[in-house]
């Protein structure tokens, strides 16, 4: 096959059958023109975003009190350009619109506890926890957090603050104290949901402890309110705490009253990976993330009301609030809790096929992990419900492509997707309606004005660059919480590009026009799919008094990133095993397991530039045989060469 065929490509009957050729039909109906195909589609939607959007919002069925008055407000600011001026909408009752017995979600962990709700169902569950929520004061503009694992009440009480406009926000339990308060700190939630415990690769964890010492640092968390996900009756670890069938044991009422709220009212706060200090809490609004999900799922992911949809995720990384908007298409949610590869290399197989999935979301790293497990799930399981793959965290390699189509399943769309927290959403992923050609994402999103520069700022094709986004799109962030004035929002993609979105991707557009993504610009670390920032290694690491200072790269290393620590010790110390283990150990319990790093190397130096700051990307560059651009920045130039060709970094 040459490099331009094609691996997959729609039959006829797929594409007459898509909700973007339904969409199409739509756009001719209602009079916004006809197109040709998707590219035509895609020009029409970056260059008319005014007549755009307001079509998805209509085709999509986007539950509002009120429409709105203009479209949109100031186009030509970004940021600054505000959305569907005067609409009232609650993002809640989007969710909740369906209210019979088709399941609205699934839910499996590693444990095997498998449990099942209906729309009805649901909507009963979170009216009961809305009504709990009023009673103990929490009202538009609150905050609401959870330190919980993927589970039911995890996206029921999601719905519940929802109803009530108040801002939701969530950790996964495998972070540690000090990266929970680093996030919930800054924002005080007035109720936070947690567990007793979780258990993860068949080993039980529990949380109490934690709770108490995380609820010291929140004065203004009025309850905490304790799922027994370990034991049917969970210790109270605080005296504000609740357990969760106690404080929502109230009936449930025949509504919800949901708030009807602005287009861009606060619904989620999520957080940068924290690179360069304490994470960055971004808002995201009702509104806009709404909208740019429906687009995502309804027209990119082709979902209906009879699909089945899963992703391997944690309630702490943007895609689960992706998945679960699923629910305002009517679609199934699947949630799985625990290691994927416990108590078996294939159970996430075993769900989907159990389970009749139609949509199967993992990571790159997922897919290449299975695939050297030497797993041939199409000889193995029945997967014949399956429709379409989804992958992202970090780019899915050429060879995992041909892995999927030749070991997973054949007539399958593998749409590998790209975006990220900053947008809760995506800038490039599927075509249902279009080929998937090997190593590409197939195209980017509609409405997205997503284009690469070159290091002058020119518009380039086919050649690799910074992934830009030149136009306003709805699922901006509406600000960073505590940013006065927005300088930290605008500094963080505004700076390099004035008017122009600098997402930190290094990409191309290629001449299907798809994109590739080649890692990161900066220096976030992308081990596995999981966004690391070193910053919270760093503030680990340096209250070892033995550390005079430390860096963090990201190696590439088996077609992943590995972490790599570089500490500079006090004269006369050297850097033992039992050390090493302490600095891992700090690591694990008060980031996540996921930042601890591979090899931990001592040197005698570390770069920093005339500032006095630290250079990671200068040593990265160095590690993997690159030319330092930045040399004459650096105070100490010399030190690089303590970084070339070390021993300890051939080695697994």
């Amino acid at each position: 096959m040459s490099a331009d065929s094609p691996l997959w490509t729609p039959s006829p009957a797929r594409v007459l059958q898509a909700n973007l050729t339904a969409f199409l039909a739509f756009l001719r109906t209602e009079g916004f023109g006809s197109f040709a195909d998707y590219g035509a589609l895609y020009r029409w939607s970056v260059e008319s975003p005014e007549k755009f959007w307001p079509a998805v919002w209509d085709f999509c069925g986007m539950v509002a009190s009120r429409r709105w008055d203009r479209v949109a407000v100031d186009l030509d600011q970004m940021p600054g350009a505000r959305w569907f001026e005067g609409a009232r909408l609650n993002f809640a009752e989007n969710l909740l619109r369906f209210r019979d017995d088709q399941p609205a979600v699934i839910f499996w962990n590693e444990s095997g506890a498998r449990r099942r709700l209906s729309f009805a169902e649901l909507f009963a569950g979170v009216s009961r926890l809305a009504a709990a929520l009023r009673e103990a004061g929490v009202a538009p503009g609150d905050r609401v957090a959870a330190w919980m694992p993927n589970i039911p009440e995890t996206l029921i009480a999601m719905l519940a603050a929802a109803s009530l406009g108040a801002a939701w926000s969530s950790c996964s339990p495998d972070f540690g104290t000090k990266g929970v308060l680093d996030r919930f700190g800054q924002i005080q939630p007035k109720v936070l949901f947690t567990v007793d415990g979780y258990c993860y690769g068949g080993k039980r964890i529990e949380l109490s402890e934690r709770v108490r010492e995380v609820a010291k640092q929140l004065p203004a968390t009025e309850k905490i309110v304790v799922i027994g996900y370990l034991e049917a009756e969970p210790a109270l670890p605080t005296a504000n705490a609740a357990r969760y069938v106690e404080f929502a044991a109230a009936g449930p009422s025949p509504q919800i009253p949901f708030e009807q709220l602005p287009f861009d009212h606060p619904l989620y706060i999520l957080y940068s990976s924290g690179t360069t200090g304490l994470p960055k809490c971004m808002v995201h609004g009702a509104g806009g993330t709404l909208l740019q999900h429906l687009k995502e799922l309804v027209l990119h992911t082709d979902l209906k009301r009879s699909d089945r949809i899963f992703y391997y995720t944690t309630c702490g990384w943007m895609m689960w609030n992706w998945l679960v908007s699923s629910l305002a298409a009517g679609a199934t949610v699947v949630l799985y809790d625990g290691s994927p590869i416990h108590p078996k290399r294939d159970i996430l197989f075993d769900l989907a096929g159990q389970e009749r999935l139609t949509v199967f979301g993992t990571s790159a790293k997922y897919l290449a992990m299975i695939e050297k497990e030497g797993l041939a799930p199409r000889e193995s399981h029945d997967l014949s419900a399956l429709r379409t793959i989804l992958s992202t965290g970090s780019p899915l390699a050429p060879h995992s492509f041909d892995y999927v189509y030749e070991k997973v399943k054949r007539d399958v769309c593998l749409s590998s997707i790209s975006g990220g927290t900053d947008i809760v959403s995506c800038f490039a992923l599927g075509n249902p309606i279009g080929p998937v050609y090997r190593g590409e994402i197939q195209t980017r999103g509609l409405g997205m004005k997503v284009e690469i520069f070159n290091d002058a700022g020119e518009l380039v094709r086919g050649e690799k660059g910074e992934l830009v986004c030149t136009r306003p799109f709805p699922s901006m962030p509406i600000g960073f919480w505590n940013d006065p004035g927005g300088k930290k929002y605008r500094a963080a993609y505004f700076e390099d590009y004035p008017g122009v979105w600098r997402h930190g991707d290094w990409a191309e557009l290629t001449a299907h026009d798809g994109l590739i993504i080649h890692g990161r610009s900066d220096a976030t670390l992308n081990p596995g799919g999981i966004r690391i920032g070193t910053a919270e290694i760093y503030r680990q690491v340096e209250q070892f008094e033995e550390v005079v200072e430390s860096l963090v790269i990201g190696q590439d290393w088996g077609g992943d990133l590995r972490i790599v620590l570089f500490v500079r010790l006090r004269d006369g110390i050297s850097l033992s095993s039992e050390l090493k283990e302490r600095m891992r150990k700090c690591i694990r319990e008060n980031a996540s397991p996921h930042h601890v790093p591979r090899k931990i190397i001592q040197v005698a130096d570390i770069p920093r530039t005339i500032s006095g700051k630290i250079t990671e990307l200068a040593v990265r560059e160095v590690l993997h045989g690159l030319p330092v651009k930045n040399r004459d920045a650096l105070a100490n130039p010399e030190a690089l060469e303590l970084f070339r060709d070390l021993p300890e970094l051939r080695e697994g």
